[in-house]
């Protein structure tokens, strides 16, 4: 079995409320469970409203599955036009830990 993890360091645009702030961080979120069924959230800086961090993970069987699809989520991620990717840390684990 192989976990991979992602975890992007966000920095949205012209956001003025944590309202504004969820319009944004959700539907990234979402699509990204829509689209690559990884189990994904917003996990820090709740409170303000210009940052987010968002993780997800992803399991399979397959360590190049698992890199297939944080590639692709990393991707998805840094196209949004509306944030900027500050920072992406990967991890990945496999049998061997």
């Amino acid at each position: 079995m192989y976990v991979g993890t992602l975890s992007f360091e966000l920095l949205l645009g012209d956001v003025r409320s944590l309202k504004e702030k969820r319009s944004v961080v959700r539907p990234i979120v979402a699509e990204l469970q829509r689209k690559y069924a990884v189990s994904a959230a917003e996990v820090d800086h709740m409170d303000l409203y210009r940052r987010a961090r968002i993780d997800l993970a992803v399991v399979s069987g397959d360590a190049g599955h698992v890199s297939d699809v944080l590639d692709r989520c990393e991707r998805l991620v840094a196209g949004r036009p509306e944030v900027e990717l500050l920072s992406v840390r990967r991890r990945f684990h496999g049998d061997d830990d």
